[in-house]
């Protein structure tokens, strides 16, 4: 209950959230599956947290209260951005429940900006983010 509160306290008072990097990820996933990427603004509304478990386990979870999508319309007709929703099983409309195929990529989403939350942080904490980028510098 505790962190339920204070994650909405945090998201009422924060502008985009507190994350490491949401919006390239759902920009990302926005232009490969036909989104409007001008959504990218209320859809990377995001909240990273990292917590160690009582058995000292990492426990990470996003909590994206606003993410913009649909299963069909703008550009999910064209084929790649259609082939890549139903990759995902969601292109076009449910067949039974409306909305259903947009909260599957939603939850897509959310489950995508996890992955890249915990390798760009995994990335920061062992030094090879700062090394990749001194290492592959373009102003050698």
């Amino acid at each position: 209950y505790q962190r339920r509160v204070r994650v909405r306290a945090t998201m009422a008072g924060s502008v985009g959230g507190f994350n490491a990097h949401a919006s390239n990820i759902v920009t990302a996933l926005y232009i490969a599956t036909g989104q409007d990427p001008a959504q990218n603004v209320e859809s990377s509304n995001c909240i990273t947290l990292m917590e160690r478990t009582a058995d000292g386990d990492l426990r990470i979870s996003v909590t994206m209260p606003s993410i913009e999508c649909a299963a069909l319309g703008g550009g999910t007709h064209l084929p790649a951005q259609r082939a890549a929703l139903e990759l995902m099983g969601c292109a076009g409309a449910h067949a039974d429940t409306p909305g259903a195929n947009a909260q599957q990529f939603a939850r897509a989403v959310a489950v995508g900006t996890l992955a890249g939350e915990l390798s760009l942080m995994s990335a920061l904490c062992a030094g090879h983010l700062v090394r990749a980028h001194m290492q592959h510098n373009r102003k050698k």
